[in-house]
């Protein structure tokens, strides 16, 4: 049996489940985006078996997918509208960019590794995902061209919160970024005000791969 016959709807409506018995996400459109989004189709064919487990999964160049809890907390603290342009940091295999997708108008995600940014394109068009734009650059530079953003999205690990990326954030708009912390790495949470002013709080300890820059 391939791993295209198998029926991967009953391990994703568990994970769907396992995300919302944990009480850390309770918004619908986002336990709707993991119950759309096929995360099989993200992983590398020897993890297919455990797609559906909530944990993080090795990728190539020792990078990983993150854990579905913790994107979904990225998500939920997020609070996406429809409308939202948003931009991804660190784009990975194209999961995240993917369950944004289904939240907002439009995804712009960067990747800094050629192989990666191609395996993202690649995952997106077998999961008939057509509002994400893969760009190859440096995150931590973001995408002036692209910009300003409502949401953004950091997938990755920084010592700081990149400047750059703050100088994108539309008015109104959110920042989700882990940022080094003692002893690990803290979810850190910004809004910018109607007037400019940006606002502050931390949600969860997390662990995720540094950002790489250059």
């Amino acid at each position: 049996m391939s791993f295209e016959d198998i029926d991967h709807r009953p391990r994703r409506a568990a994970l769907v489940e396992r995300l919302r018995s944990t009480g850390e996400i309770r918004t619908v459109r986002v336990l709707d985006a993991f119950a759309r989004v096929p995360r099989h189709l993200f992983v590398p064919a020897a993890q297919v078996a455990h797609a559906y487990e909530d944990r993080a999964l090795p990728l190539q160049e020792g990078q990983t997918i993150s854990q579905p809890t913790m994107i979904g907390i990225m998500l939920e603290a997020l609070d996406c509208r429809p409308t939202d342009r948003a931009l991804e940091v660190g784009a990975g295999c194209g999961y995240a960019a993917a369950l944004l997708a289904c939240l907002v108008a439009h995804v712009d995600a960067i990747e800094i590794r050629g192989s990666l940014a191609q395996l993202a394109r690649g995952n997106l068009a077998a999961a008939g995902v057509e509002n994400v734009t893969i760009h190859r650059g440096d995150g931590q530079h973001g995408l002036p061209e692209c910009g300003p953003f409502r949401r953004i999205m950091v997938s990755a690990g920084a010592p700081c919160v990149p400047e750059r990326l703050l100088e994108q954030l539309a008015p109104g708009g959110r920042i989700a970024v882990p940022v080094d912390h003692v002893g690990g790495q803290v979810l850190r949470i910004g809004e910018r005000s109607s007037d400019g002013m940006l606002h502050w709080w931390s949600s969860v300890h997390c662990l995720f791969v540094p950002l790489v820059t250059g």
